[in-house]
């Protein structure tokens, strides 16, 4: 007689299943796809390093400025990227919805656990390659800093940006599928988002004092400036910066996503 299995086994079989499935897509969908997830950043990194090195900007709050850089995007880019597999999560995983021991929360977590595992190894290659390259954390030729010097707080703020991406998520995919056209706002929107992050452009440098804390408002903001102080605790950023706005925004998006995930559950599933 076959043993029966216990709930938490089919769901961790169903996990495994979306996840080869998922992992398999975006490895392996397109031509090289793999590739791209490395390329992807690269391009943007080198791109805004020239501009601002051409506008003779060298460093922000003593950090260099190629490793400013870098740091703050591979976190943005994380956080990004997990809110987009999740808000799209149940129109590409639709036709699983049939098996009854498929729920869309299951391919939520799937998707957002998918991206950090992609996004950890290429990161670590970013840093390489730029250290590989000699360039190193602060602008100093005499001790240059090149490791992370508080890697406990960096590791930290990359799970809140995970966590703040997920719950983000969550809630969205539920808005848009009561409201399809959201979709066209969010593309829209994610060009700016690379701007007033901070992931791409000092904001201590390019916006005046009075209005900084206008954008410190940004829990994005907060991932970002606490991952860059992990990498250097001399680091200065905008004041209003802390690590625990960031994870009171990414438990309450939590939060507030699961009871929507809850309440529309049929909802979410019907075409």
């Amino acid at each position: 007689m076959a043993r029966v299995r216990t709930p938490f086994e089919v769901t961790v079989s169903v996990w495994r299943a979306i996840f080869l499935r998922e992992a398999l897509d975006r490895l392996f969908e397109a031509r090289a796809a793999w590739l791209w997830l490395l390329v992807e950043p690269i391009i943007y990194i080198l791109i805004h390093a020239f501009g601002l090195e051409t506008f003779r900007i060298h460093e922000v709050g003593g950090f260099a400025i190629n490793m400013w850089i870098i740091s703050g995007f591979i976190g943005f880019l994380l956080w990004r990227r997990t809110w987009t597999q999740v808000l799209h999560g149940i129109d590409s995983n639709r036709a699983f919805f049939a098996y009854r021991q498929v729920k869309p929360l299951d391919v939520a977590i799937v998707r957002a656990v998918l991206e950090l595992f992609l996004m950890v190894p290429i990161s670590i290659v970013l840093i390489a390659i730029t250290i590989a390259a000699g360039h190193a954390i602060t602008p100093d030729l005499v001790n240059p800093v090149w490791l992370p010097q508080d890697p406990l707080l960096v590791i930290v703020s990359v799970f809140g940006l995970w966590l703040l991406g997920l719950g983000f998520g969550l809630v969205t995919s539920v808005a848009m599928r009561f409201v399809p056209e959201l979709d066209h706002i969010f593309k829209i929107l994610y060009l700016p988002l690379y701007y007033i992050s901070g992931a791409l452009l000092p904001l201590l440098l390019f916006i005046p004092e009075p209005y900084q804390y206008i954008f410190a408002d940004n829990p994005v903001v907060a991932g970002l400036e606490t991952m860059r102080q992990g990498f250097m605790p001399t680091y200065h950023t905008i004041d209003g910066i802390s690590l625990g706005y960031l994870y009171a925004w990414a438990l309450g998006l939590l939060l507030v996503g699961l009871g929507l995930y809850k309440r529309f559950s049929r909802k979410l599933v019907m075409r």
